[in-house]
């Protein structure tokens, strides 16, 4: 048998994988790039998001963060290269799966809503809708630990007293820390925020998350939409025979960069108060007793202020409006700019890759099927 009639170990996989797979290798390599790519952009903004978040009520503190390169300048100077890719581990294991999940699912919802609707708008509005849901349950915990991460600090002085005492030596008391905000690592954020806030930490900010599947239930039809009309070819198809390939990943750049910028100005409110609500550490329970006697705590400088108590953000509509009392409209809008050059091309990274790598797949599976049917006419004609 000829050697370029045998399959290569790429072909073997693709001859045999679904197109489910295919999906989900693709969506997980776009999500993976697109978290090495857009990492600082993403620390930025959230450094801009969660700020107004850690100001007690009724005190004044000056904005430490201040525009796209104001903050990236600071996060430089206290924390240097390390500080503008924090929370980089939970980014990728973020990405990985909720990409991965997200395109599979989409991908098999619109074949199965196809049979029942005709209409291709309505079919991806609501793929988008069933996709994000299912990405967004799965990888919610990782999000949270990557948003705790990212708003963190590491220039804290740590001589100062800590908000929180030092319980006993069990798996369950609250860690010393030198500041509420403190993670080492992702693992370490993990084990700290299981021990001493519970199992529903992991998933505080889901209900602003699920509402933001508005955001997908924009982008992704509006993708396919404008996809079709610059390339004539559906998300995932390879360019047709004689067409012209600048023109068509042009196309593709084009559709995934007026897609985001779309979905993202009429959905990104949700976003800031997802992201109040993560960083929103749970209290103790008894810790103004513990702190001191009618819930006031002792001062770095010798002082005393007010615990507060309860958290400070309780659901979406609670958080809204504490948001607009305490810091106006603006607040919704804090970190927009960075987030369109944090998003846009974090999207356009994502659907470059996926179109690339589910081309290249369709190419080996083509490539292999071709070599099985050599292989099967030669056996036929060594058997004759």
């Amino acid at each position: 048998m000829p050697v370029s009639n045998q399959l290569t170990i790429e072909e073997r996989w693709a001859v045999s994988a679904t197109d489910s797979q295919f999906n989900a290798l693709s969506g997980a390599i776009g999500g993976f790039m697109s978290g090495i790519v857009t990492c600082p952009l993403d620390v930025i903004k959230t450094k801009l998001q969660a700020q107004g978040g850690f100001t007690a009520e009724g005190t004044q503190r000056p904005r430490v963060y201040k525009g796209l390169f104001g903050t990236a300048n600071v996060i430089w100077r206290d924390e240097g290269l390390r500080g503008m890719y924090r929370g980089l581990g939970p980014i990728i294991m973020g990405y990985l799966p909720t990409w991965a999940v997200w395109f599979t699912v989409y991908n098999r919802s619109k074949l199965l809503l196809g049979e029942y609707h005709h209409n291709s708008f309505v079919v991806n509005f609501w793929s988008s809708i069933i996709a994000g849901a299912s990405s967004t349950v799965v990888t919610n915990p990782i999000w949270v630990i990557k948003t705790r991460l990212m708003s963190q600090s590491t220039s804290h002085d740590r001589t100062k007293l800590s908000l929180f005492p030092k319980g006993s030596n069990t798996p369950t008391s609250r860690p010393t820390l030198h500041q509420p905000w403190h993670y080492k690592s992702t693992w370490d954020a993990a084990r700290k925020m299981y021990t001493t806030e519970g199992l529903l930490s992991f998933y505080s900010g889901l209900t602003p998350a699920l509402l933001g599947l508005s955001h997908v239930a924009v982008q992704f039809p509006a993708y396919e939409y404008l996809k079709v009309k610059f390339t004539g070819r559906p998300m995932g198809a390879a360019p047709a025979a004689g067409q012209d390939d600048k023109a068509h990943w042009f196309g593709i750049l084009s559709a995934s960069i007026m897609s985001k910028i779309l979905a993202s100005s009429a959905t990104y409110p949700h976003e800031v108060i997802r992201t109040r609500l993560q960083t929103q550490r749970r209290p103790m329970p008894g810790r103004e007793y513990m702190e001191g006697i009618g819930g006031v705590a002792p001062g770095i400088n010798g002082g005393s202020q007010q615990v507060q108590a309860g958290p400070k953000y309780k659901g979406v509509i609670s958080t809204a409006r504490t948001m607009l009392r305490e810091e106006g409209w603006r607040a919704f809008y804090a970190g927009l700019g960075t987030n369109m050059m944090r998003a846009v091309p974090a999207a356009t990274v994502t659907m470059l890759t996926y179109e690339y790598v589910m081309r290249h797949l369709n190419h080996v599976r083509a490539s292999g099927k071709e070599k099985l049917q050599l292989q099967h006419r030669e056996g036929e004609l060594s058997g004759a």
